[in-house]
């Protein structure tokens, strides 16, 4: 799809229906400003949190949006981290890289003695507990959870040390209960749970993220209605959807406004989700 085309067509300033929306473009609920407030308290005093939610429910965006919400809190340090399959060794390799410690593999006690002092001096000049934030957290290894938690844990537990926040699927709920992960489960101070949303709420959503593009027009009330139907309360089958819709429209040229026409074209089979309703057929 040739972007600059795309803009030009239909008078957007980005593609609303792509998973790097900037920060001004994502929607977000309630819910979530709550869960951000509770966070950016929470790095007053350290702990975990839990973003949970079925693939494709938002999980990811609502903590790259939580990234950017606390990126604007005063000396808040705020950093992700990128690899959460790896073993103890990346693991202590990666910690040490975003918090600017120089960490051997070959004295992981000195590494841990390193990053609390860091830690420590941080906390007490800004009286605020660094953030991590971990995407999925399902994939983590049991013992690098082990090792997180322990390292983020000072004078008999009753102080912590980080704010950290995982974002996983269901995998790593059921995970948390386990007797190997209890002592970390029990330790989680706040969740954000997504679900599936009815057909209204998307329907909203996705006429939001089109007038935040800067074009609420975009689509016929139709195709707004057909696209939400399909989308089984699934965000990211919804905006897949909402995309390929797009991307025919400005191959055709078809503009300013996209209608249903347009996803019988590209679905001609049925709709990909499987959900065997289909759009009436625009009159003539």
């Amino acid at each position: 799809m040739n972007q600059k085309k795309l803009l030009a067509l239909y008078g957007l300033k980005w593609n609303p229906f792509t998973p790097d929306l900037p920060y001004e473009g994502i929607p977000l609920s309630k819910n979530f400003d709550h869960f951000a407030w509770r966070v950016e308290n929470l790095a007053l005093d350290g702990g975990f949190a839990l973003i949970t939610g079925d693939p494709g429910l938002g999980k990811s965006t609502a903590l790259r949006s939580l990234h950017e919400h606390l990126s604007r809190v005063r000396d808040l340090q705020v950093t992700a981290w990128s690899r959460p399959q790896s073993g103890l060794v990346d693991f202590y390799r990666e910690i040490g890289h975003l918090f600017g410690v120089d960490l051997k593999t070959s004295n992981r006690w000195g590494g841990y003695r390193s990053l609390r002092e860091k830690w420590l001096n941080h906390i007490s000049s800004t009286l605020l507990r660094p953030v991590v934030l971990i995407d999925e957290a399902q994939e983590m290894q049991l013992a690098v959870l082990s090792e997180l938690r322990l390292l983020a844990s000072a004078q008999y537990d009753s102080q912590i040390l980080l704010t950290i926040v995982f974002a996983g699927d269901s995998r790593f709920t059921q995970r948390l209960k386990s007797p190997e992960l209890l002592p970390l489960g029990t330790r989680l101070r706040t969740r954000l749970t997504l679900e599936p949303q009815p057909k209204n709420d998307l329907l909203a959503l996705l006429r939001e993220v089109c007038t935040r593009a800067g074009a609420p027009q975009l689509m016929s009330d139709e195709l707004y209605s057909t696209i939400t139907e399909h989308s089984l309360g699934n965000l990211r089958i919804m905006m897949a959807l909402a995309n390929d819709v797009l991307a025919l429209g400005c191959r055709k040229e078809r503009a300013p406004q996209l209608d249903v026409s347009l996803y019988l074209e590209a679905f001609p089979q049925g709709s990909p989700t499987g959900s065997r309703k289909q759009p009436r057929q625009p009159q003539p």
